[in-house]
């Protein structure tokens, strides 16, 4: 398989799920600028993200793990420390602008930062592993990232507009994500059982019934929506 048609697997399913995040903000859509920009804080929030995670545990390092040393790499190591570094690059980057207008562009900046994160994860994982992992991932780990990046965003959209309960909101957000993508990574990385790795797929799914929600409740609440 070419390079280009290998970037271009790694790329398109973060391209296609940011550009269903851009459609469903359909009473005020987002500036290209902002968008891309968004992108790719997420892209570039994924290297110190992915650096700590080999610090943490090298590649050889995952077979021998204890139970609750699982626990704590998938909790701490991955998600607590991917969702911060996500959400730091919302912060400095969409949260202040004045193009954050409505809640609904918490969802859609979160989640582009999200799958600029994702994105970058999968090149990466070109350069580690070739072009097997990327069906999988395509189905798993990028809707995946979307998930955290919806139940995020739907946080820092109230935070945004609720200033008195700011920083309870970002954070309550934020532990969400964790907690989701702790859960998530916790079942795909245990070795006892693989009916556990086919439990966090069919959860994965069923969270995105959930995010659709969240979706609707912003989409219904827009200011722009009866203008």
């Amino acid at each position: 398989m070419t390079a280009f048609l290998l970037i271009l697997f790694a790329v398109l399913p973060g391209l296609l799920l940011s550009y269903a995040v851009f459609r469903a903000d359909k009473y005020e859509h987002e500036s290209a600028a902002a968008l891309t920009l968004c992108f790719g804080l997420g892209a570039a929030a994924t290297l110190p993200a992915i650096a700590f995670e080999k610090w943490v545990y090298p590649d050889t390092g995952l077979e021998n793990l204890s139970a609750w040393k699982m626990v704590l790499v998938a909790f701490g190591a991955v998600a607590f420390n991917e969702e911060l570094f996500k959400l730091l690059a919302l912060l400095i980057g969409a949260f202040p602008w004045r193009y954050f207008n409505e809640p609904m562009d918490g969802i859609v900046y979160a989640v582009l930062v999200a799958m600029g994160f994702a994105t970058t994860e999968n090149i990466l994982y070109i350069n580690r592993f070739g072009a097997e992992p990327l069906l999988l991932r395509a189905f798993t780990a990028v809707p995946a990232h979307l998930v955290f990046g919806i139940v995020m965003g739907y946080y820092a959209g109230l935070a945004k507009f609720n200033p008195d309960k700011r920083n309870s909101l970002l954070l309550l957000g934020f532990g969400l994500a964790v907690l989701i993508h702790g859960i998530y990574d916790l079942l795909i990385l245990q070795k006892s059982s693989d009916w556990l790795i086919v439990l966090a797929s069919v959860a994965l799914y069923l969270c995105l019934f959930y995010c659709g929600e969240l979706v609707r409740i912003h989409q219904h609440n827009s200011p722009f929506r009866n203008k």
